[in-house]
């Protein structure tokens, strides 16, 4: 996954795209062109998910028992895999959240220290 400007590629966090994954498929089962897109859709087209880095990692999540996946027929009457968030899945998302969370409120305490002393 990477940002939408080629020559400015910013690699995510390890992690990353799973987080993004597991919240996409809250909202109810999908196929991965659809994960994709809506994380692009979501993201206002900042974030690029690639093929290479989607299917990989929709394995992982089906591997660690957060996603499961079934056959079935896309919206263009195309075969194709529909995965699910598990219950496994949906308290798994929970911890990354938070994990997230506090990653991301130290990295502004670090970058913004000035805005943490008005508190």
């Amino acid at each position: 996954m990477s940002t939408k400007e080629h020559n400015e590629r910013i690699e995510l966090l390890q992690g990353t795209l799973d987080l993004l994954i597991l919240r996409t498929l809250l909202l109810g089962p999908t196929h991965g062109h659809a994960i994709a897109k809506m994380i692009e859709f979501n993201s206002d087209e900042v974030l690029q998910v690639e093929q290479g880095s989607l299917y990989p990692a929709l394995h992982r999540l089906i591997k660690r028992g957060w996603i499961s996946a079934e056959e079935g027929t896309s919206e263009n009457n195309r075969r194709a895999k529909f995965y699910k968030l598990t219950i496994k899945g949906r308290r798994q998302l929970a911890v990354e959240t938070s994990k997230w969370d506090k990653l991301a409120g130290a990295i502004a305490r670090i970058l913004r220290p000035a805005a943490q002393e008005g508190k």
